[in-house]
C-alpha cells in the first residue's frame, strides 16, 4: 500500500500524529513505520478502545456475582466410575485423531531470574528436564497408551501441538525445539504461532509513539490466543492454527499454560467429560486452598458464566459455605486450563467486538510529540489492552466446569526460588511427591526420603506401573525406562 494512503487512513480514524516526525526520518525509518503501520488496524484499535473504555464505566456497577449453581461442576475427586468412563471416551477421541493440543507460551522468566521463554526453565529435577520437555513427553506416551488401548497400530496416533510464542520469546522457543529434536516428536507436528499485539494508548485513546519512526506496542494478553489462531504462522507461511486443525481433522483442542508442571496434556477424562457433555468450551478447575487464595474463580455474573476475579469478590462472599457440603461457595478456582470444539474456536471471530479489553495503566516510554525527544515517564501516562483467555466464557452457549484434585493437577511456577510459594521448589516437591503416589497406588513401597522420577514416558499418569508391586524402593533416582526401577531397589 503506498504510503499516500496508509496515512490518509490514520488520519480519517484520528491518528495522523504518528506521522508528525516523517520529514526527519531515514528512508530505511521510512519503511519500518509504513510496515508497522500497514500492518496495523487502526479501526479494530478505536473500536478495542471504545468498548474497553465503556465496560470500565459499566465495571462501576457490575451485575451480582453468584456461585456456581447445583450441577454445573462435576467431580472426578472420589469418584472413579466417573473418571475410568471418561477417560475411555477421551482415549477413543485421541485414537481416532480428533484430538490437538494448544500450549500458552509466551511469557518470558523475568520472575525466575531468567530471560529464556519460561518452557525452558529447569525446576531442579534430578533429570534437570525443562517444562517445554516434560509436556512433549507427556504428548508421546499418551499417543502410545491410545494406541495400545484403542488397538491401534504403532505410530499412528498424532496429537498435534500448537505453541504459542511471542513476539520476545518466538526464535529462541523454536531453536529451544530445534536444539533439542523436538524431545522425540516430528517436527511435522508441532506448529508454532504468535500471540498478537495492540498499540498502547493514551488516556484519550491515541496511539503512542515508542519513538520517532515506531509505534509503542504491547502483547494483547492471553486471550489474543483467538485472532493468533486466525494469522498466518509466519510470513512465508499463509496458513493459520484454524486452517491447520480442519486440515488434519482435529474437532477438540485442549488449552493450557506452560507454567503448570502437573499439567496433564490432553488429559483424556476432561477430553472425555467435555465431549459426553456436548460443551462448545470448558474449565478445568481445583479447589480454592483457602477463603483469602488470590485465584480468580469460574463463577456466574448475572446469568453467565464467568471468572471472577479475587478482588472482585468480598470477604463475606469468599467465606461463604455451602450448607450441605461444607464447601466454599466461591470454591472453583481458575488454573487456566481449557477445551474447546474446533467449531467454537472458530466462532469467536464472530462475537469478539463484544469482548471488552481490559486496560492495565502503565508507565509508557514514549517521545514528546513536540520535540521528539524520549520521554521516561515516572507515573502512568498511558495503556496497554489485554484480552484474558476466558473472556469468551460468557459467550458461550454449551459450557461445563470440571473439578480435579489440585495435588495431582495444578502447581504453578510464577515465583523466584527461594519465595517458598508457586515457585521452582514447590514446584520440584510436587511433581516428585505425585510420582511417588503413582509407584505407591501401584503396590509398592517408597522408602521415606526417598525421592524418585519417573519420566513421562514411563507413565503418564500413573498407568503402566503394575509390575513395581510388593517392591520397596530404597535408592533415589530418576528412571528413563521401567526397567531401571529395580536399580532402585
Amino acid at each position: 500500500m503506498a504510503v499516500g494512503n496508509v496515512r490518509n487512513r490514520y488520519q480519517t480514524a484520528g491518528h495522523d500524529h504518528l506521522f508528525t516526525f516523517w520529514s526527519t526520518l531515514e528512508e530505511s525509518e521510512r519503511e519500518s513505520l509504513s510496515r508497522q503501520l500497514e500492518n496495523l488496524d487502526v479501526n479494530r484499535v478505536n473500536r478495542i478502545y471504545k468498548k474497553a473504555i465503556a465496560s470500565e464505566k459499566e465495571a462501576a456497577d457490575p451485575e451480582p456475582i453468584e456461585p456456581l449453581p447445583v450441577g454445573a461442576c462435576e467431580s472426578i475427586v472420589n469418584d472413579p466410575a466417573s473418571e475410568k468412563r471418561w477417560r475411555s471416551e477421551g482415549l477413543q477421541a485421541i485414537a481416532r485423531g480428533e484430538v490437538g493440543v494448544l500450549l500458552m507460551a509466551g511469557g518470558q522468566g523475568t520472575r525466575l531470574g531468567s530471560s529464556a521463554p519460561k518452557g525452558c526453565y529447569d525446576i531442579g529435577l534430578p533429570s534437570h528436564k525443562s517444562l517445554f520437555q516434560y509436556q512433549a513427553e507427556r504428548i508421546a506416551r499418551l499417543q502410545v497408551v491410545a494406541e495400545k488401548e484403542c488397538n491401534k497400530p504403532a505410530g499412528s496416533v498424532v496429537m498435534p501441538w500448537y505453541v504459542m510464542t511471542s513476539g520476545p520469546t518466538r526464535r529462541e522457543t523454536e531453536a529451544f525445539f530445534t536444539k533439542n529434536k523436538f524431545f522425540g516428536l516430528n517436527s511435522k507436528n508441532v506448529v508454532f504461532f504468535e500471540q498478537g499485539t495492540l498499540p498502547c494508548l493514551t488516556a484519550e485513546g491515541k496511539i503512542m509513539l515508542e519513538s520517532t519512526s515506531r509505534v509503542a506496542v504491547a502483547p494483547d494478553g492471553n486471550g489474543g490466543l483467538y485472532a493468533a489462531t486466525r494469522a498466518p504462522l509466519s510470513k512465508s507461511n499463509n496458513s493459520t492454527v484454524l486452517s491447520d486443525l480442519t486440515d488434519r481433522g482435529v474437532l477438540y483442542v485442549h488449552a493450557y499454560c506452560v507454567d503448570n508442571c502437573l499439567v496433564k496434556v490432553a488429559d483424556p477424562v476432561f477430553l472425555g467429560y467435555c465431549i459426553s457433555k456436548q460443551a462448545d468450551c470448558a474449565a478445568k478447575v481445583v479447589p480454592k486452598a483457602s477463603p483469602s487464595e488470590s485465584v480468580g474463580v469460574v463463577a456466574r455474573r448475572g446469568e453467565k458464566f464467568s471468572v471472577v476475579e479475587y478482588s472482585e469478590i468480598s470477604k463475606e462472599q469468599a467465606e461463604l459455605r455451602n450448607s450441605k457440603t461444607g464447601e466454599l461457595a466461591f470454591n472453583a478456582a481458575n488454573i487456566a486450563n481449557h477445551f474447546y470444539t474446533t467449531s467454537y474456536l472458530k466462532s469467536v471471530e464472530s462475537f469478539e467486538d463484544d469482548l471488552a479489553f481490559h486496560i492495565a495503566r502503565k508507565k509508557i516510554p514514549t517521545v514528546d510529540l513536540k520535540t521528539g525527544e524520549a520521554v521516561k515517564p515516572s507515573k502512568p501516562n498511558g495503556m496497554k489492552l489485554e484480552l484474558f483467555v476466558f473472556d469468551v466464557f460468557p459467550f458461550t452457549k454449551r459450557f461445563a466446569v470440571l473439578e480435579v484434585a489440585r495435588n495431582e493437577e495444578f502447581s504453578p511456577l510464577k515465583n523466584a526460588p527461594g519465595t517458598g510459594a508457586d515457585d521452582p521448589e514447590t514446584s520440584r516437591r510436587d511433581l516428585l511427591a505425585q510420582h511417588k503416589r503413582f509407584l505407591e497406588r501401584a503396590g509398592a513401597q517408597v522408602k521415606d526420603g526417598v525421592e524418585i522420577e519417573l519420566s513421562p514416558c514411563v507413565s503418564y499418569a500413573g498407568e503402566g506401573l503394575e509390575f513395581v508391586k510388593g517392591k520397596t524402593f530404597t535408592r533415589s533416582g530418576y528412571v528413563e525406562n521401567p526397567e531401571e526401577l529395580d536399580a532402585l531397589l
